[in-house]
């Protein structure tokens, strides 16, 4: 990115709001009793098993499932409000998965970001906005290459400033990680990061990857049908401490000769 004027600060602004929630699907309790806030500046990752009711929670943030119980409130009204309208930008898992032979150029993509309700069935789009997400993204010498001749990580980058032409601070990403090689991961983690401390972006992600969130967000959620740990990433749980979290007792019997153990002074086998 160029241009990096200042630095936003993490403030208390609630920009998320999530109490209470509980989410049945087809007569199933997906999540229950999750609780958490995200505020302005921040990049929150979210972690967990397959299974564990983070896509659950993610469309049950953008108001495409309803909640059983409990509230959800972005910028202080209900998902989907209409004072909400380019204020949240989804990208999906599939989001980058554009059929190879798509005759659509990165700017052409970049410019559906621009689309609202106001401006649906108008040509006009806001070449501004455009030039200045395709910049952030890095992706100004490619902007007039079709989508189908792209790495997957330039995918993944053009996708996301289809999410900035909107001009949405609050960003929401599911799994923007799969199927990009290591170099781009890298990229696009920096890229991410820096949307928040130079764009003033607040960030919501749910990875696989929790190698990767731990290089990268500020704090982390660990969420397994309800929320086991939420925190500061330095301080998130480490695999044994994870295991204890979701009740994993250790299998061995550790008096077994392959878990021997002597002791310092004697060498005895304890």
């Amino acid at each position: 990115m160029e241009a990096r004027t200042s630095i936003s600060e993490i403030t208390d602004q609630p920009i998320l709001e999530v109490e209470g929630l509980s989410v049945v699907r087809s007569g199933k309790l997906i999540i229950h009793d999750v609780d958490f806030t995200v505020r302005e500046g921040e990049f929150v990752g979210i972690v967990g098993p397959n299974g564990s009711g983070k896509t659950t929670l993610l469309l049950s943030i953008l108001g495409i499932l309803k909640e059983d119980s409990g509230k959800i409130r972005i910028h202080g009204c209900e998902p989907m409000c209409k004072s909400n309208d380019g204020r949240i930008s989804w990208v999906s898992q599939a989001a980058s998965n554009l059929p190879r032979d798509l005759r659509l150029t990165v700017r052409e993509l970049v410019e559906l970001g621009t689309l609202n309700r106001s401006n649906m069935f108008s040509f006009a789009r806001d070449k501004q906005q455009v030039d200045e997400a395709i910049e952030m993204v890095g992706l100004g010498d490619v902007q007039h290459t079709d989508i189908g001749r792209l790495s997957g990580g330039q995918c993944q980058r053009a996708v996301i400033a289809r999410a900035l032409a909107s001009k949405a601070d609050f960003i929401i990403l599911d799994e923007p990680l799969v199927g990009i090689d290591r170099e781009s991961r890298a990229s696009l983690l920096k890229l991410l990061d820096d949307l928040c401390h130079y764009a003033n972006k607040t960030i919501l992600m749910v990875s696989h990857d929790m190698a990767a969130i731990r290089q990268t967000a500020h704090r982390m959620i660990y969420l397994e049908e309800t929320i086991k740990f939420d925190g500061e990433t330095k301080l998130f749980p480490n695999l044994t401490q994870l295991a204890m979290l979701r009740g994993i007792s250790h299998v061995h019997d550790e008096s077994h000769g392959d878990h021997l153990h002597t002791d310092a002074e004697s060498g005895e086998v304890l």
